[in-house]
C-alpha cells in the first residue's frame, strides 16, 4: 500500500495575503473566492484569518482599513511537501484544520486540509457498516436558534462560544442556516443587525439522514465542500451535527487496521501509528463531552453482556434516564452551562453505580445504564438511589436539577432495540407522572 506524498495532494491555488495588507482587502478576497478563511503571510510564518476574526473585529471596534498585523491571528503549522500523508496524523486534533505545505526554502507551496486528506482515502476502506447515529455529537458544534432571534445577539454569542455558524429551527426542523459567508457579508455591508436572524439566513438547509453510513457522509461532504453535516431523523427533525474532523478520525482508525497488513511500510511508521490508533479507538468508543461510552460502544457491550446472561443464566436489567426540563437549562443559561450539567450528571452516575455497571450517553440529555446480574427489584432500587443523588447535587450556576428514570429487565430472545423501547416507555410514563420519579415496565 502506497501513501500519497503531501506535495501531490496539497491545494496549490491557495488564496493568501500579506500581513501588512488591510482587513477589508482580506474580506474582499474571501468573498471573491468564496473562502471561509484566508492565509496571511508574514515572511516564513503563516497565519489564518477566519470569519470568527471578522466577528471579533466588529466586537472590538477595529477599523476595517487597519492592517492585518494589528490582529492576533492563529498560527498555522507547516509541513514539507515531500512528507508522507501519514505525517499529518499529529495535526488532525488541532483546532486549526489546515496545514501549510512549504518548499525546502520554507516558502509557501500550498495548503492541505481535512478535505484533501479525505479525497485521497479509498472509499472502499471506510466504515460502511457504521451509521451516523452512532457518532452524533449532539448540540456540540452548532448553535440552534429561532428565526425571530435578534441577529446582533446571535453574532455576539458566536464570538464568545466560537460557533462559526448557526442553524435556524422551527418545530425542531432546520429551516435555515447562517454561514460564515453570510456573516462576512453582514459585517462588511453593515446590515441592520437588530433585525431577526430569519431575514439573513440561507435556506434551504442541506442535510443527511442519521441512518446514512460514514462513507455516504464523507461523499456528501466532498460533493458539497462542507466542514460538517446537519443530521436529521426520518421526520426531518434535527438530530445533531457531525463534523468532517470526526469522520476523518473514524476513517483513520479503520485505515490503521488495514495498514497492519503491510509490514514493510509499517516498520517505518509503527510507533507513530500505534499511538494514534489507540487515541482514535478511544474517540470512536466514547462521547466527546462526558467521556462516557457512546451508543456504538454501548451496543457492543450490551451484546457481550446479553450472551453472558444466557450462558450463566443470570439476570440483566437496564435503566434509561433523562434530565428534566433540560431544554430550559440551555435556553436560560446557554449551551456551555448545559454541557457542564451533562458532565456533572455523568460524574454523579459513575459515583453511584457499581464497577460492573455500564453507563452510556445515549444522546442529548438521555443516559442508559446496563446492570449485569441485577434483577428488576435491584435495578429499581439503584435507579431510586441515582434519582436522589442527582436531586441533592449542588451544580454550578443551575444549582439543582431532577431526572426521570425508566427501568426494565433484559429478556432472552429480544434485541437491544426492543429492550430500549420498553425502558423508554417506562421513562415516558415517569415524565408524564410529574417527573423526578422512577417507573418500571411492570407499571406500563
Amino acid at each position: 500500500m502506497q501513501f500519497p506524498i503531501i506535495g501531490d495532494i496539497a491545494s496549490t491555488n491557495v488564496v493568501s495575503i500579506d500581513i501588512n495588507e488591510s482587513i477589508v482587502s482580506a474580506i474582499d478576497l474571501m468573498l471573491k473566492h468564496e473562502h471561509r478563511n484566508i492565509v496571511v503571510v508574514d515572511k516564513n510564518n503563516f497565519y489564518i484569518f477566519t470569519v470568527l476574526d471578522i466577528l471579533n473585529i466588529q466586537t472590538l471596534g477595529i477599523e476595517l482599513e487597519s492592517p492585518l498585523s494589528k490582529l492576533t491571528l492563529s498560527k498555522i503549522p507547516i509541513i514539507g511537501k515531500d512528507k508522507n500523508v501519514l505525517d499529518t496524523l499529529e495535526y488532525l486534533n488541532n483546532e486549526i484544520e489546515f496545514i501549510c505545505v512549504v518548499n525546502r526554502d520554507n516558502s509557501l507551496y500550498g495548503l492541505i486540509t481535512h478535505s484533501d486528506i479525505t479525497v485521497n482515502i479509498d472509499p472502499d476502506t471506510l466504515m460502511d457498516n457504521f451509521r451516523l447515529s452512532d457518532f452524533l455529537k449532539i448540540g456540540r458544534r452548532m448553535k440552534w436558534v429561532h428565526k425571530e432571534d435578534t441577529t446582533s445577539e446571535i453574532l455576539n454569542e458566536m464570538v464568545h462560544t466560537a460557533f462559526d455558524n448557526v442553524v435556524v429551527v422551527e418545530d425542531s426542523k432546520p429551516i435555515g442556516i447562517l454561514t460564515t459567508k453570510d456573516v462576512m457579508c453582514l459585517v462588511k455591508s453593515k446590515y441592520d443587525l437588530s433585525l431577526p436572524i430569519g431575514k439573513y439566513m440561507s435556506t434551504p438547509v442541506d442535510s443527511i439522514n442519521k441512518t446514512a453510513s460514514i462513507k455516504e457522509a464523507l461523499s456528501f461532504i466532498k460533493s458539497k465542500q462542507y466542514k460538517r453535516v446537519v443530521v436529521v431523523d426520518d421526520d426531518g427533525k434535527l438530530s445533531g451535527i457531525i463534523a468532517q474532523k470526526e469522520l476523518i478520525s473514524l476513517t483513520y482508525s479503520r485505515w490503521a487496521v488495514l495498514m497492519k497488513e503491510y509490514q514493510k511500510e509499517l516498520s517505518e511508521i509503527n510507533d507513530m501509528l500505534e499511538s494514534k490508533n489507540r487515541e482514535y479507538e478511544v474517540m470512536a468508543s466514547t462521547d466527546s463531552l462526558t467521556g462516557l461510552y457512546n451508543r456504538h460502544k454501548f451496543t457492543e457491550l450490551y451484546i457481550a453482556s446479553y450472551k453472558s446472561m444466557l450462558q450463566r443464566d443470570n439476570e440483566l436489567s437496564l435503566i434509561m434516564l433523562d434530565i428534566d426540563y433540560f431544554k430550559k437549562v440551555n435556553d436560560t443559561y446557554g449551551h456551555n452551562v448545559g454541557d457542564n450539567v451533562l458532565v456533572q450528571v455523568s460524574h454523579a452516575l459513575l459515583r453511584v453505580l457499581r464497577n460492573i455497571d455500564i453507563v452510556c450517553r445515549w444522546g442529548g440529555e438521555e443516559f442508559v445504564v446496563l446492570l449485569p446480574s441485577a434483577s428488576l427489584e435491584v435495578a429499581t432500587t439503584l435507579a431510586e438511589t441515582i434519582r436522589l443523588h442527582i436531586k441533592e447535587l449542588d451544580l454550578d450556576t443551575v444549582h439543582h436539577i431532577t431526572v426521570s428514570l425508566g427501568v426494565c429487565t433484559v429478556r432472552a430472545g429480544e434485541d437491544i432495540e426492543e429492550t430500549i423501547d420498553r425502558a423508554d416507555k417506562a421513562l415516558y410514563l415517569a415524565k408524564h407522572s410529574g417527573r423526578d420519579c422512577v417507573k418500571t415496565e411492570l407499571e406500563l
